[in-house]
Formats: structure tokens, sequence, C-alpha cells
């Protein structure tokens, strides 16, 4: 069942998100950044087992800009449509928003193609999105993830 996030949520999310991390797929994040931003979350819950199996955000970046971002689901799910739901989604409520632009960065560059994305030189982003990437070891020499966007 895909749903918002719920606070009882965030240590699962944060969970995910530094197993995630550990592997070398995403930037870790604290609790406090994942209380902070809570509501851009969506989770897919598995209410048979009664756990949170994927999660992705929608993070406003201006008037016409969203990114979608820490995306990750469960080893254990993958392969099953989750990821695609989850992203599908945050776009939903960006178009909700009335924003018609939305961009990811990732390592996950054929999924994204799968649902309209398509990859961008990352320099047309604009410099607010580097807020991110300025915590990161790989910055700004090694970055090896791909900027992608879809207008909608």
């Amino acid at each position: 069942m895909l749903r918002k996030a719920r606070i009882d949520d965030v240590k699962t999310i944060h969970r995910l998100i530094n197993l995630s991390s550990g592997k070398g797929e995403m930037l870790p994040r604290s609790l406090m950044d994942i209380y902070n931003s809570l509501r851009d979350f969506f989770v897919y819950y598995d209410e048979d087992k009664s756990e949170v199996t994927g999660i992705c955000a929608m993070n406003i970046i201006w008037e016409n800009l969203a990114e979608i971002r820490s995306l990750c689901v469960d080893e254990n799910y993958r392969g099953k449509g989750i990821g695609r739901e989850l992203v599908e989604a945050c776009i939903s409520e960006a178009i909700t928003l009335g924003l018609f632009k939305v961009f990811t960065l990732t390592y996950k560059r054929d999924f994204f193609i799968k649902l309209g994305f398509k990859e961008i030189d990352r320099n047309l982003l604009p410099e607010k999105i580097w807020a991110d990437c300025f915590r990161c070891a790989k910055y700004p020499d090694y970055c090896d993830e791909t900027a992608m966007i879809v207008e909608l």
C-alpha cells in the first residue's frame, strides 16, 4: 500500500537510506533531516508484514522545479514495481502543486528512462540543487551520478 510517510516511519526511512548509503547508492541523511523533510516522503507499506518496504521523496527546489530523491526499495522487494509506484506518486504530487519539471541525480539511469526521464548535463540544473552535493566525498570532481529530468 502506497501512502504518505508518518512520524512512526522516520526510523525505518533513516535505516533504509543509510543502508543504501553504505552501499554507495545515495548520500546518508540524519534523523533530524528526515524529520524536517518527512512531508516530502511517500512510503510503500506491506500490510501483511506490517513494514515499510520502500521510500521516495519529492523535494520542491524552486517555483518550476522539483527533485525525486531518497528512492530506496528494500532488496527483498525489488523488481515488483514498488519503485515505479513511489516515483509516480511523487510526480503526481508535483503536478498537483503545479511543478512540471522533475529531476533526479541517480545511479539507476535505466530505471528512470523507463519512467520518461531524459539524461541532461548536471550543469543545466540551478546551483540550489548542489547543497547536498557539497557534503558528498565525491564532490566536485568524482561525482558519478547521472542527472535526469522529465518535463510534464
